[in-house]
C-alpha cells in the first residue's frame, strides 16, 4: 500500500527547468537595454567624452560715448578748499560739537575751549565800561552847572555887578567842566576798546568753520592741549580737518606729448574705481601751468558737473577725454559680445554659456553692430563667460577646459 502511493508521484524536470531559464534571459536583455540607454544618456552628457578644449571671453558692458575717447588718465579726487582747523591761543580743548562725516555750516561753532579767565577779563571791561559811562553823566552834569554859573557871571560883570575875579573863576570852572567830559568820554572809548579786545580774546576759544563742508578728520579729543605752534609735548594743532565736497576735482597726470589733444573747458567722463558701474560727466578746469620734470608729465584738473555724494576725497579716478559732449543716449551702458560667440540655431541666434566646467546654449537677442563686437539686448548679462568660436561638436553639457590665447 505504501509502495503504490510512492510509485504514484512524478517530478517534471523539464518545466520546472525550462521557465527559469526563459525567465533570466528576458531579465538580462532588459538590463542590457537599460545600460545601452544609460550609457548613450552619460555619452550625450558628455561624461565618457574628454573635457573640449575653448577659448573662453566675459560679456562685457560698454558706454557708447567711448567712441568718443582720444586720451585717458588716471588720478586721484582732491577738494580744492580743505581747512584744518585749529585756534589762535593756547588752552584745553572743552568741547568738541562734530565727529567725521558731520556737515557744517558757515561760521558754526564746531569746538570750544577753555575760557573762565578771557570771560572774567571780558566782565571787568564791560563794567569799566559801566563805571566810565556814570561818570560821563557825572561830568556832563557838572558841564551843565558850570555853563550857567558862567552865564550868570558873564551878564553880571557886563553890568558891573560882580568883580573880575569872580567872573574868571565862573570861565575857569566852566573849562575844567569841559576838560572833564573830554576826559571821561576818553574813558569810555579806552575801556570799549578793553572790552571789544576781550570780545576777541573770547571769540579766539570757539573753533568755527570757515565754510559750509564736512568733517574729514578729527585730530584732537576733549582735554588735549591745542596751541597754534603744535610744537609743545603732547599738544595738538589743528582739531578738525574738513573739505568742501562741492569743490572735489580729478588731479590727473597727462604726459606732455599729449598736451595738444586736450583743452581747458574739454567734454570727460570720470569713472570711480568705487563706483565702476556709473560714468560722471564732467570738464577740464585748469592745466597746471607747469610741468614735473621727473615724470615728464602736466597736472590738469577736472571738475564734475554731475554730482553724486558718494564720491570722497582721495579716491581713485580715471578719466576719459572726449572729442565732443555725449549725447543722453551715449552715456547709457549697454552689453556686447565678440560675434565670433555667436551661433546661429535654425534662425535662433545662440551663445554657449559657461557654467563651472560645462556649456550651455542659451539664445540671445543682438542689437546693433558696433565695430567687431555686438549689441546683446538679452538673454545673458555682463560678467557672464561665453565661448568663442565654438567648434562644430560643442553642445549642451559638455565639459570643457578653457585655452589661453
Amino acid at each position: 500500500m505504501a509502495n503504490e502511493d510512492l510509485s504514484g508521484l512524478r517530478i517534471e524536470k523539464s518545466r520546472a527547468v525550462t521557465r527559469p531559464r526563459k525567465r533570466k534571459k528576458a531579465g538580462a536583455f532588459v538590463l542590457a537595454i537599460l545600460a545601452i540607454i544609460l550609457l548613450g544618456f552619460l555619452y550625450m552628457r558628455g561624461v565618457f567624452t574628454p573635457p573640449v578644449q575653448v577659448q573662453i571671453a566675459t560679456v562685457t558692458q560698454f558706454y557708447p560715448s567711448q567712441a568718443l575717447t582720444v586720451l585717458n588718465a588716471s588720478g586721484y579726487l582732491v577738494p580744492q578748499r580743505k581747512s584744518a582747523l585749529a585756534s589762535k591761543v593756547t588752552g584745553r580743548l572743552v568741547w568738541l560739537g562734530v565727529e567725521e562725516g558731520s556737515h557744517v555750516k558757515k561760521d558754526q561753532v564746531v569746538a570750544r575751549l577753555e575760557s573762565e579767565d578771557v570771560l572774567a577779563a571780558k566782565n571787568q571791561a564791560t563794567a569799566n565800561v559801566n563805571a566810565a559811562r556814570s561818570n560821563l553823566e557825572q561830568t556832563k552834569a557838572e558841564l551843565r552847572e558850570a555853563t550857567l554859573n558862567l552865564e550868570r557871571n558873564k551878564a553880571l560883570f557886563s553890568k558891573g555887578f560882580v568883580a573880575k575875579s569872580s567872573y574868571d573863576t565862573a570861565l575857569a570852572r566852566y573849562e575844567k567842566a569841559v576838560a572833564s567830559v573830554e576826559a571821561a568820554e576818553a574813558t569810555i572809548k579806552a575801556n570799549l576798546a578793553a572790552l571789544e579786545s576781550a570780545d576777541v580774546s573770547l571769540e579766539y576759544t570757539l573753533i568755527r568753520a570757515p565754510f559750509d563742508a564736512v568733517v574729514l578728520t578729527k585730530n584732537a579729543d576733549i582735554g588735549d592741549i591745542v596751541t597754534p605752534i603744535g610744537a609743545a609735548a603732547n599738544a595738538k594743532s589743528a582739531v578738525i580737518t574738513i573739505a568742501d565736497m562741492s569743490s572735489l576735482q580729478v588731479e590727473a597726470d597727462v604726459s606732455e606729448s599729449n598736451l595738444n589733444k586736450i583743452r581747458v573747458g574739454q567734454p570727460c567722463e570720470i569713472q570711480l574705481d568705487a563706483l565702476p558701474g556709473e560714468r560722471l560727466r564732467g570738464a577740464i578746469h585748469l592745466i597746471v601751468p607747469t610741468a614735473d620734470r621727473t615724470k615728464a608729465t602736466v597736472m590738469v584738473k577736472v571738475r564734475f558737473i554731475d554730482k553724486n555724494p558718494r564720491v570722497l576725497p582721495e579716491m581713485s579716478a580715471k578719466v576719459a577725454f572726449l572729442s565732443r559732449p555725449a549725447n543722453p543716449d551715449e552715456q547709457k551702458p549697454r552689453i556686447a559680445l565678440h560675434q565670433s560667440a555667436i551661433v546661429n540655431r535654425k534662425g535662433d541666434e545662440k551663445v554657449f554659456l559657461v557654467k563651472g566646467n560645462k556649456v550651455w546654449e542659451t539664445s540671445i537677442r543682438l542689437g546693433n553692430k558696433i565695430g567687431d563686437m555686438i549689441e546683446v539686448l538679452g538673454g545673458i548679462k555682463a560678467g557672464d563667460q561665453i565661448v568663442l568660436n565654438p567648434p562644430e561638436g560643442l553642445r549642451n553639457g559638455l565639459k570643457i577646459k578653457a585655452v589661453e590665447k
